[in-house]
This record gives structure tokens, C-alpha cells and sequence, in this order.
């Protein structure tokens, strides 16, 4: 069997391997960009529900759910960096994606909030 054979069989595995391993490599980068970030006073956005966000946070991180993020952007600045969190980096990464459409510059989906806690 050659390699042709395995891609035509197993693309599907493949590419969500590919998937988790881009999660994995992106929010080692932004744990990595933090302390930067946080020198250029970014801020934190927690996009969980209250009731998630009350059961335990990152320090300084603001609640914004993410079905209420489109009528509450007044309060995040577009002049600094704004880093989102979430319970698994799903709504997180629909958060950027909001947040870059709406033209916020500097975006970054560090995925689980208790990354933020290193």
C-alpha cells in the first residue's frame, strides 16, 4: 500500500490531527506573547456565561458572554491587545473572529481561561 492509499482512506483523521495540533501550537504562542501583551495593557475578556465565569476566573478578566459580545463592544478598547479565553477555546475563537470582522487589530484567542492563570 502506498501513501496515497492512507491519504484517500484516512483524510478525515488527518485533518482534525491537524486541527488539534494548530490549537495546540496557537495557544502555546499566545502563552507565550502574554507577558508582552499584558505590558501593552491588554486586556482579558472571559466570553463564558455567569455563571461559569463566577465558578472561577483569571485575574482581571472582564465577563463579556459571547451572545451578548456584538451589543457590549463599547467596553473592550481597540486600542489595545484583547485577549479571549473560554472553557475550551471554541467560543473564544468565535469571539476573534467577531472582534476582527468588527476591526480590532490586535486579537488573541489563548483558548482555556485557566491558561491564564501561569
Amino acid at each position: 500500500m502506498n501513501l496515497s492509499f492512507y491519504l484517500e482512506q484516512y483524510w478525515p483523521l488527518l485533518l482534525l490531527a491537524l486541527w488539534f495540533g494548530y490549537k495546540w501550537w496557537n495557544t502555546r504562542r499566545v502563552i507565550g506573547l502574554l507577558p508582552r501583551l499584558r505590558d501593552q495593557g491588554a486586556v482579558v475578556v472571559d466570553v463564558r456565561s455567569p455563571e461559569e465565569f463566577a465558578g472561577g476566573h483569571a485575574p482581571g478578566a472582564v465577563n463579556i458572554p459571547l451572545n451578548e459580545l456584538g451589543s457590549r463592544l463599547q467596553e473592550i478598547p481597540n486600542t489595545a491587545p484583547v485577549v479571549l479565553c473560554c472553557a475550551s477555546g471554541t467560543r473564544s475563537g468565535m469571539a476573534r473572529m467577531m472582534l476582527r470582522k468588527k476591526g480590532y487589530g490586535q486579537v488573541f484567542n489563548i483558548g482555556k481561561w485557566t491558561h491564564l492563570l501561569r
